[in-house]
C-alpha cells in the first residue's frame, strides 16, 4: 500500500512541476511579446497630424466654410465674431442688399463701424455671395384637368 501511496504522490508532484514549468515558460513568453511589441512602436516613426483651421482647401477656408478671395479675412475679421459664417454663406444679395444689411446691424445689433475695410467686405459679399437668379418656370400646356367630386370642371 505505501508503494502505491508514493507513486502517486510522485505522479501528482510530477504533475505539478511540469505545470508549474508551463506557467513559467507561458509567463516568460507573454513578457518577452510585451517587450517586443513596445520596442516596435517605438522604433516606428509616428505621424503627427497638424490640422490647421486657418488652410483654404478646394477654395474654401477651412475654419468658417467662406470662399476664398480677397476680403475674406476682412469678413472674418468683422463678421464671425457675433455669428456663424453659415449665416453669411446662406444670404444672397447685390451690393445694395449687402449695404442695407451692414447698415441694420451697425443701427440695431452693436456692429462697429468697419471703416477702411468697409467697401472690402460689400465687393467680396456681392462676388462671393452675389443674388442667385431664379427663373420662374414655364407655364403649364395642355392640362387635362379633373373633377375631385365626379362634375366636370
Amino acid at each position: 500500500m505505501k508503494k502505491r501511496s508514493s507513486k502517486k504522490e510522485g505522479n501528482s508532484q510530477y504533475r505539478m512541476m511540469i505545470l508549474a514549468g508551463f506557467i513559467v515558460i507561458f509567463t516568460f513568453l507573454s513578457i518577452l511579446v510585451i517587450l517586443t511589441m513596445d520596442a516596435l512602436e517605438e522604433s516606428q516613426p509616428q505621424e503627427v497630424l497638424v490640422r490647421d483651421p486657418e488652410r483654404i482647401e478646394n477654395g474654401i477656408h477651412l475654419r468658417t466654410g467662406l470662399k476664398a478671395g480677397e476680403g475674406m479675412e476682412a469678413v472674418i475679421r468683422h463678421c464671425t465674431p457675433c455669428h456663424s459664417a453659415s449665416l453669411v454663406t446662406q444670404n444672397r444679395m447685390d451690393a445694395a442688399g449687402w449695404e442695407s444689411t451692414i447698415r441694420w446691424m451697425q443701427e440695431t445689433q452693436n456692429l462697429w463701424d468697419l471703416g477702411e475695410d468697409h467697401e472690402l467686405v460689400v465687393r467680396y459679399l456681392t462676388r462671393e455671395y452675389p443674388v442667385e437668379s431664379k427663373g420662374r418656370r414655364q407655364a403649364l400646356k395642355n392640362i387635362e384637368w379633373y373633377s375631385l367630386d365626379g362634375q366636370n370642371p
